[in-house]
């Protein structure tokens, strides 16, 4: 079951489309679409409110485009399909006798491989 964001303007109970954040270094506020995920320090907005939003004397509103397109681009589609066939693509199945190299008694520099028997 999803749970719709509501407006966080109190007595306001209409459905989020826009997210605001402000940024306190650069005296600006910004309006975009919604975030994907509720944020602590960012406020849901319905859409009279968004259009209504008025800064403090000296800041700047910056209003991001939103994307008013639902559902997956062809972008989406593609890259979708692209990790479902890497995903489905066989892997080499690693061979369980280890390199002639490696084999009992044999040295490598420093090292020498031992069986579990030893």
């Amino acid at each position: 079951m999803a749970l719709l964001r509501r407006c966080s303007r109190a007595a306001c109970g209409r459905p989020a489309m826009t997210t605001l954040t402000y940024v306190y270094a650069d005296q600006t506020a910004v309006v975009g679409p919604l975030a994907t995920f509720a944020e602590p320090h960012a406020y849901d907005l319905c859409e009279l409110h968004s259009q209504r939003l008025s800064a403090p004397r000296g800041w700047e509103v910056l209003r991001l485009a939103s994307d008013d397109r639902s559902g997956p681009t062809s972008d989406d589609l593609l890259a979708l399909a692209d990790a479902v066939r890497e995903a489905a693509a066989p892997r080499p199945v690693p061979s369980e006798e280890p390199p002639a190299a490696l084999r009992h008694g044999a040295r490598r520099g420093h090292l020498q491989a031992l069986r579990a028997d030893d």
